[in-house]
């Protein structure tokens, strides 16, 4: 409810479900949900730029080579030092 009314305040959607308000506040904060007040609470959030995914999709297939490289150097010393191994 206190969600889904803008205007409502904590202690109108308490006094409204008939709870005190630091319960409803406790609630809030438990399940994560916030709203934020003031002049920008009703403008929406604008989507990155193209240009920008593009240059987060480069960064992150970069990274995930590197990493992928760096997991085939481990699993070959891996299995060379296993190899080399008698017990």
């Amino acid at each position: 409810m206190y969600q889904s009314r803008p205007a409502a305040t904590i202690k109108q959607t308490a006094a409204d479900l008939g709870i005190n308000p630091e319960t409803l506040r406790n609630w809030i904060r438990a399940a994560g949900a916030s709203r934020t007040r003031g002049q920008g609470a009703n403008e929406p959030v604008q989507p990155p730029a193209p240009l920008e995914l593009e240059a987060e999709n480069a960064a992150l297939r970069k990274k995930v080579r590197e990493l992928e490289e760096e997991r085939e150097i481990l699993r070959k010393a891996a299995k060379y030092f296993a190899g080399e191994t008698r017990w």
